[in-house]
């Protein structure tokens, strides 16, 4: 039986107003829409500016959020009275009435609309003799559609896929065989890949950081080529890019894109290194979604980091770290996981009581409390005590303004590693020695490279940064439940990661009702 859904409509152009009561007769003098809008470079910049727009929106506690809790590496976490539905997430178990992934679903939605309408008015731009103009914008408005689709694509399974502007009478569109899916978002990417410049935006004071480049494109190739050829068994991605192909994409990017590692992992993190952070433009980031405080408690702007009070203590400020929610605690299985003398733990995860920090969780009402926390991406204090972005006239729920790291070159190395598995050993073993080492700061604790050492290498190194989920149900759900299953002496933190979902997250319940019967959960919820 065909599977079927009812897509959301959304807003036709980010500048769109409301229009007088004979709109239908005149053309719109003074409001920005669609049919007049698109003419010159300036507007397609404007237009393309509006789909990076939705990255920011991702951050309210979307896929990486929800990923992590439904890992192994944390648990639901929040207060004791808060909503259960991040228990969900974290217990494998569905409540249909509080329209799980609403926004998950939605958010990348938008991405994929904003994309497709710029990409359908390109034609009506004068160009001019700038025609490469015209191919860089085509070329990183198809990466933001690609990546919309396979954040969708992985948490989901059966997707929509969306290569144009739908009308009313395509509302009802069937789910997608995950090899059109995949074949859409390779050739987003291979387009991206194939005609953008060499630039490496990843340098301090850079005006165009955080827009999409080369390397990202390549880099983003070898992530789908591996979640779709391990999940699926397939030998190529979607018959658009083979073994051989994804090999040189992610190659070049190590060799040739100018980044690199840092030289010390903690620098990487605010909260982890302090006066020692080396900023958000930095050689590593190979591409990051970038956010400001300058909302000052705008709850109608969107440019803060909203995922960041999810995670931060519970309870008010302690130590270095400021208030947030207390979200997504994080298991101690993944605090014991590395080894002695390996630098990503400390910067990685707050341990309490081992840094002297007094955390009543019964006063605080914390949820599923560990002991630990996550140091990546939490919010800090200043010197007086006090959360810095409130200091400096922000909201601490809207304003943080940390950027969020979605490709480092660390990734790639480890992605390099995997690909060339079995047919250039060397090179395999060194991009896996380069993230060994600098985690120890020394060459005395390198293993053979393999597949199960990547994987752990991959834990270890991007725990707490959206990968994990992915990387075991893309390992197959027996992988997936031998890590995720927990059994404790505290009922709270047991978990049974059910292998009849495959892998994949509930459909939210309105799209279902939307579909009039057409359209069926995901198996398993």
């Amino acid at each position: 039986m065909k599977k079927y859904i009812k897509l959301f409509a959304v807003s036709s152009l980010f500048v769109l107003a409301a229009c007088s009561n004979d709109f239908l007769e005149n053309e719109p003098y003074t409001e920005k829409v669609t049919e007049n809008f698109y003419k010159t470079p300036s507007d397609a910049y404007e237009g393309l500016v509006a789909i990076y727009d939705i990255l920011q929106r991702e951050a309210y506690g979307g896929p990486l959020l929800i990923s992590e809790q439904a890992s192994d590496d944390c648990f639901g976490g929040y207060g004791i009275a808060d909503a259960q539905g991040d228990l969900e997430w974290d217990r494998f178990l569905y409540v249909s009435d509080k329209d799980m992934n609403k926004d998950a679903w939605k958010v990348p939605y938008q991405g994929i609309y904003r994309a497709n309408i710029l990409l359908e008015n390109l034609d009506k731009i004068d160009w001019g003799t700038d025609t490469a103009l015209k191919t860089k914008y085509e070329a990183e408005a198809r990466f933001l559609r690609a990546h919309f689709h396979f954040q969708l694509a992985k948490m989901f399974g059966d997707i929509v896929p969306l290569d144009k502007t739908i009308t009313s009478a395509e509302f009802y569109s069937p789910r997608a065989t995950p090899e059109v899916t995949y074949a859409l978002i390779a050739n987003d990417l291979k387009f991206a890949a194939d005609n953008l410049g060499s630039d490496n935006y990843s340098q301090p004071g850079n005006a165009n950081y955080g827009r999409i480049t080369k390397w990202a494109a390549e880099a983003y190739l070898g992530r789908a080529f591996l979640f779709y050829t391990d999940y699926y068994k397939k030998p190529d991605l979607a018959g658009v890019v083979s073994k051989a192909q994804a090999v040189t994409y992610i190659n070049d990017a190590v060799n040739n894109s100018g980044h690199a590692l840092l030289g010390d992992f903690s620098h990487l993190w605010l909260a982890a290194s302090l006066e020692n952070y080396a900023g958000e433009g930095n050689t590593e980031i190979v591409w990051a979604v970038r956010f400001n405080g300058s909302g000052k408690g705008d709850w109608n702007l969107h440019e803060g980091n909203r995922f960041q009070v999810d995670i931060a203590p519970r309870g008010g400020s302690i130590g270095r770290y400021a208030t947030g929610w207390g979200g997504a605690t994080v298991n101690p299985k993944l605090y014991a996981a590395y080894g002695v003398g390996d630098t990503r733990r400390d910067a990685t995860i707050i341990n309490f009581a081992g840094e002297g920090l007094n955390f009543d969780a019964q006063a605080r009402e914390q949820r599923q409390y560990t002991g630990y926390a996550w140091k990546k991406y939490c919010p800090i204090t200043d010197a007086a005590g006090k959360a810095i972005v409130e200091a400096n006239g922000g909201n601490f729920q809207i304003d943080n303004y940390q950027d969020l790291a979605v490709i480092r070159f660390a990734d790639v190395l480890l992605m390099a590693s995997e690909l060339n598995l079995g047919t250039n050993d060397g090179f395999a073993q060194t991009c896996l020695d380069r993230v060994r080492d600098r985690a120890y700061q020394n060459a005395t604790h390198r293993v053979t490279v393999s597949k199960t050492a990547i994987m752990e290498e991959r834990r270890l190194e991007l725990a707490l940064e959206g990968q994990r989920y992915f990387d075991l149900i893309r390992q197959g759900t027996s992988v997936a439940k031998a890590a995720i299953d927990n059994v404790d002496a505290d009922p709270q933190f047991n978990i049974t990661f059910r292998t009849e979902t495959l892998g994949w997250f509930p459909l939210p319940q309105s799209q279902v009702v939307l579909s009039n019967g057409a359209m069926t959960q995901n198996p398993g919820w």
